[in-house]
């Protein structure tokens, strides 16, 4: 039996298509290891949605080959996609595959073991119109299980390679998604995640009117699943009309990730980013309106070309004033064969540096007041792992909660087994008795 390892890089997108193509190296005789084993193949999925996700992915692959410089090394996903030309000259990568060829990969493998010639087969995604779905998806977490349910993205904004990487957008039938939640359900996990490229388009490409809410509806009624949690979403998709169908679903997590990634109105426009300020200020406002304990969390690129010191400090106030849980800071990076790569005034990275620090500093310090808040209160929280008599997991809204096994607040449980019987894949109530920076400490 020939051992896979697979490394991950990049979107919770990623993360799923890698369960997917595990699941058909498994149902063809294979055996899955661990990336840090030694493998017969290796499996690269790579990322390109900043330099450094391009050079990681560069790195992933040269680096399998010091564990089986024997191994068959294949690289497929995004940086795949739009590199095919770099990846050649590495002499150790044998396969290279693109987006849609994931499907196929196993094909592909068998293909290489039997005649031994490089492979590269990438199509232009452009041209992809229907969503590839790899049916059933295979999920390692017991406590939550990532569904991805779109593909693709029409926004090019002037910063991202993402819409060549990924192509236009298609969507998933519904009863495909309804059939795959269905069956996470009987598996015993409890949340999921709904997951894309572009989650705000799903039903775009759909003939009828059918879009995201009505599919979270559909979700919501499944037994079994107790929370539904979105991945990123465009902050439009945000509407009065959209709140009030949502409110009423009582499985949908308080956490919403909404992309910002400017709060400087010139600097959006030149992103090409497709909201105001003064629009993602309403958004936040509905938000906050509907849910008291929701979680805000959000992407800012620091740096953009023509970022001014006034144009910085207008981002720096907008988001004072939001106050955002946590903020995933990106310094500009220019991507070749985008708008942004060629505009006028690229920022200094002495520059960038500075102001990312300060932005760092504003998220660690809103975090942390943040979860000072629950102190005192009752939270309930599925947990997720145990590691040296702790154990963690996350509140509905996302917020991490560590309880330490000497802190239960009950009779002393002789055997462990029994403890982690009653916590494993359950959600419990407990309460906050601390708050550090990046969790909350609880104790049942």
């Amino acid at each position: 039996m020939k051992k896979v390892a697979f490394i991950t890089l990049g979107c919770k997108v990623n993360q799923y298509e890698t369960n997917a193509m595990a699941q058909q190296f498994i149902e063809r005789g294979y055996e899955i290891v661990e990336h840090t084993q030694k493998a017969d193949i290796y499996v690269i999925n790579t990322c390109t949605v900043t330099n450094m996700s391009d050079r990681k992915s560069r790195q992933m692959l040269r680096r399998v080959n010091e564990l089986n410089e024997n191994a068959i090394v294949v690289a497929c996903g995004c940086y795949a996609q739009i590199a095919k030309e770099k990846l050649e000259k590495i002499e150790d990568v044998d396969i290279i595959l693109g987006n849609n060829e994931k499907i196929n990969i196993v094909d592909y493998v068998e293909e290489y073991m039997k005649n031994l010639n490089k492979i590269l087969n990438i199509e232009d995604v452009m041209n992809q119109k229907d969503f590839v779905d790899f049916g059933d998806v295979i999920y390692t977490e017991k406590t939550r299980a990532v569904v991805k349910v779109q593909d693709g993205c029409d926004r090019f904004c002037t910063y991202c390679l993402i819409p060549y990487a990924r192509g236009r957008v298609r969507s998933r039938k519904p009863e495909s998604i309804i059939s795959e939640i269905e069956k996470i359900a009987k598996e015993g996990i409890k949340e999921v995640v709904i997951t894309g490229i572009h989650i705000a388009s799903y039903g775009k490409d759909f003939k009828n009117e059918y879009k995201l809410i009505d599919l979270l509806e559909e979700i919501n009624k499944i037994e079994g699943i107790e929370r539904i949690r979105l991945g990123s979403i465009e902050p439009l998709m945000i509407t009065e009309e959209f709140m009030k169908r949502l409110v009423k679903l009582p499985k949908i997590c308080h956490h919403f990730h909404l992309s910002l990634q400017s709060g400087c109105d010139e600097t959006l426009k030149r992103m090409n980013r497709r909201y105001t300020t003064e629009e993602f200020k309403h958004i936040v406002k509905l938000l906050r309106e509907n849910y008291q304990d929701v979680n805000l969390t959000t992407d800012v690129i620091v740096g953009f070309p023509g970022e001014t010191e006034e144009e910085f400090n207008k981002t720096y106030e907008f988001l004072k004033e939001i106050k955002f849980y946590k903020m995933h800071i990106f310094k500009f990076s220019p991507r070749e064969g985008t708008k942004a790569a060629v505009m006028k005034n690229q920022i200094d990275g002495n520059i960038k540096e500075e102001r990312s620090q300060k932005f760092i500093e504003l998220s660690d310090k809103n975090e942390k007041e943040y979860n000072e808040t629950y102190v005192g209160k009752e939270v309930e929280i599925l947990w997720e792992e145990e590691k040296d008599g702790v154990y963690k997991g996350h509140t509905k809204n996302y917020v991490l909660a560590h309880m330490n096994i000497n802190d239960l607040n009950e009779k002393k449980i002789e055997n462990e087994n029994l403890l982690k019987e009653k916590l494993e894949n359950k959600i419990t109530k407990a309460k906050c008795i601390k708050a550090k920076k990046d969790y909350i400490l609880v104790k049942m």
